[in-house]
């Protein structure tokens, strides 16, 4: 179990940190990706990002083999859960489909879907990795989402408006993503079965 959670972590730490640096130390990224080239520094962002994120599943795989369970959630955490889930699969839509209403609103839906998916599975899980993975991801994505909308301001972003039409079709679509992963591919990729 130390093994699997060294791994977790190491990932965690190396992905989210990578994902951090606009959070963190702007400007830095800025100097190392001008010195650097735009294409060595995406090479190199590209690899870390994919390194990491595979020592998280291999580490979270290892830990679900002999989980230390913090607490047992309740049953109905599981439906909440899923309605989250619904929730941000729609805010990750809207991070796709161009002029619709969600966007133009919250402004930085992808963040808004982490942070969703991430206090999903976090209400829903009680053993130690899940715990350590979610709540990290959900941390990260709430400081993002802040650090974001300050940004925004600080340049003067707009948005384009959102039309109600992109607006049903990203609901639409986000919906039906969360069904299609939740009978389909949840079990397949994951493991678990969510229903």
């Amino acid at each position: 179990m130390e093994r699997a959670m060294t791994i977790l972590i190491l990932g965690l730490i190396l992905f989210l940190g990578l994902h951090s640096i606009r959070i963190f130390a702007e400007d830095w990224r800025n100097r190392v990706r001008a010195r650097m080239g735009q294409l060595p520094w995406r090479a190199l962002y590209s690899v870390v990002s994919i390194t990491s994120l595979l020592l998280i599943i291999w580490g979270y795989s290892l830990a679900r083999q002999a989980p230390i369970v913090i607490w047992t959630p309740p049953p109905f955490t599981r439906h909440l859960a899923a309605l989250l889930a619904v929730i941000a699969f729609v805010f990750i839509a809207a991070a796709y489909v161009p002029r619709n209403g969600i966007k133009a609103r919250l402004h930085h839906p992808m963040t808004l879907g982490i942070k969703t998916w991430a206090l999903a599975h976090l209400i829903a899980n009680g053993t130690l990795h899940d715990i350590l993975l979610f709540a990290s991801f959900l941390v990260w994505a709430i400081l993002l989402f802040r650090v974001s909308r300050k940004r925004d301001a600080a340049l003067g972003t707009s948005y384009p408006p959102g039309s109600s039409g992109a607006t049903a079709l990203t609901i639409v679509t986000g919906i039906a993503g969360a069904i299609i992963f939740a009978l389909w591919l949840h079990l397949p990729l994951i493991g678990v079965r969510p229903f």
